[in-house]
This record gives structure tokens, sequence and C-alpha cells, in this order.
């Protein structure tokens, strides 16, 4: 074989191997996503290992350590926090019983469920449900959308995106702030993911937290248009965590955007859907203008719902 011809192999050999590792990569991303998947939809039950191994298709060694790999977590941590933020929010919405809830969430005795509850959030159980201060949650990200997000997304064909006026009334918006973010990725890398866990703790208008781009009346000095937030009431003297600002927003109407329900590991192309379907829309046509004294808001992507923004509009 001559020298040319022998470069051409190694080359192929190269590809070959580069292209093998992204697959091996893409394969068990996805293996613990299924594990993610599965945990979440059976929160309540026992989780064992084995039904891990099932559902990410490897054998139960190479599943424990593929999930530890990509969540930095073993199954038995990201389960026991997953567990402990829930019963948190039922302590604060539903006033259970502690003793049911401790079983409830697999915990073995009472006592056992208070020490780990104290542990995570630094209060014991009966301490929060009297006082539901604002609480890290977990936030049990998925580790596909990490990857996902890097490559690009192309819309292979346009979906329904619905449009409806709504109204917000005067209201509080316990906020974030960053530095310089213009959108969510950004914002996460100045402020860090676990914000959004701390505002889930906090009891808002709609249910969830809210992303905001907010105009420059809003801001400070040296901080970023986005930021992240919980709606509360007007009239809210509650808890405001550690380095967060709140901001009084007026009553104003929006338009809600949301597209069609999608598969969750197809949130960037939802995502483009939607802000497509924005900037060719005309509010004169409903007998709006855009309103750029209030924020653009952002809720979660959730794939069951369908990807929402809401853009605030004036009569004209």
């Amino acid at each position: 074989m001559d020298k040319a011809a022998k470069k051409v192999e190694r080359n192929l050999n190269f590809f070959f191997i580069i292209r093998s590792g992204g697959e091996r990569m893409k394969e068990q991303i996805e293996a613990v996503q299924r594990m993610q998947n599965y945990i979440a939809a059976h929160l309540y039950e026992q989780i064992t290992l084995a039904e891990l191994s099932g559902a990410s298709l490897f054998s139960p060694w190479h599943s424990y350590r593929l999930f530890k790999k990509w969540t930095n977590l073993t199954p038995a941590e990201y389960i026991r926090r997953m567990r402990l933020s829930a019963s948190a929010l039922r302590l604060r919405d539903e006033g259970c019983r502690i003793t049911d809830i401790a079983f409830e969430m697999g915990f073995g005795s009472v006592d056992g469920y208070q020490r780990a509850f104290y542990r995570e959030f630094g209060c014991n159980p009966k301490e929060y449900m009297e006082n539901p201060v604002p609480l890290y949650l977990f936030t049990p990200y998925g580790v596909i959308y990490r990857e996902i997000r890097k490559e690009e997304q192309t819309m292979e064909h346009v979906k329904s995106v619905f449009v409806q006026p709504v109204e917000k009334p005067v209201r509080k918006v316990i906020i974030k702030r960053g530095v310089k973010a213009e959108d969510y990725f950004p914002y996460c890398e100045e402020v860090g993911c676990d914000v959004w866990g701390l505002l889930m703790s906090i009891k808002s208008l709609e249910g969830e937290p809210v992303c905001l781009w907010l105009p420059d009346a809003y801001r400070t000095p040296d901080t970023s248009v986005y930021v992240q937030g919980a709606e509360v009431s007007a009239d809210y003297d509650g808890p405001v965590p550690d380095g967060f600002d709140v901001i009084t927003l007026p009553a104003s109407t929006y338009l809600m955007f949301k597209g069609e329900p999608f598969e969750e590991e197809d949130y960037c192309q939802a995502i483009e859907e939607v802000r497509e379907a924005v900037n060719k829309y005309d509010p004169s046509a409903a007998g709006y203008e855009w309103d750029t004294d209030n924020p653009r808001i952002q809720l979660e992507p959730v794939g069951t719902r369908g990807y929402i923004e809401l853009l605030p509009v004036r009569r004209k």
C-alpha cells in the first residue's frame, strides 16, 4: 500500500473512531434520560436498580455507572432529593401529616425523613409547614437537553401556534438578576441553574416561576435584561431570599403565544417555532400594538402543553 493510500486509511479510521465515540455518548445520554423519565413517572413507588436497568437497556452495574457519570448523583441520591423536594411542596400546599408524607415518599421512618429533610433544606418539616420560607428545591434537569442545545436545530415544517389575550393583575415579582444575560443558558451560567428550584418553592399566582425580559425601567445598573422570578400578589409581604429583588408590575394585557405539544428532546425546535410566529405576527390586526413598557414573559418549556411566551400589548 502506498503512502497516500495509508494516509486515507488512517483518516478514515480516525473518522470512524470519532463518529463511534459520538454515537456512544449519545447512546449513554439517552439511556440516562430514560432512567430519569422512569424515576419521574414512578417517584412515589419503590424504584430498584433492576427497574432502572430495564429502562436504560444496560446492565444494572453499567446503568449505575452511567447515571453517576452524567448526573453527578447516584440513583438513590437523585431519587431522595426529588422526593424531598416533592414533599416540601406538599407540606406547603396541602398541610399533610408529616407521618403520612414520610411513608408515602418511601422513607423507612418519620425520624429518617425529618433528618433527611433537615440535611437537604436546613429546617425540619414541621417548621417549614408552619412557615414555608423559600427553599432551594432540587431541579432534575434532563441530561439530554444539555447536549441537544449544542446542535443546530432545523424546523421540518411549520406547526400551529395559538394566540389569545391574557389579562394580568397588578402584582409583585421576586426576581434574581443576572449580569449580561439575554436568554436562558447565559443566565444559568451567570447565576446558576438552582435559582429555578428556589423560585419553585415560592407559592406564585400562576403556580410556577416565570422568565422575563425586563424593560430598562425595571433594570438596575450592570444587570441583565433576562431574569427569573416568581409572580406574587401585590400585597405580598413574605420573605424574600438573599440576593433577590422585588419589582411591582402594573395590570396589563398580554398576547399568549402557545405552540403545539412536543417531545421533550425537541424543546429547542418548539421554542424556535413560537418565536418565528411572534416575529411574523401583526398585533394591529386584533386592535393592539406592542407594549414596550412591560416585560416579555417565558414559561418553562413543557412538552405536554407546548411552549409558551407572553408578549405585552396595549390597545391602539
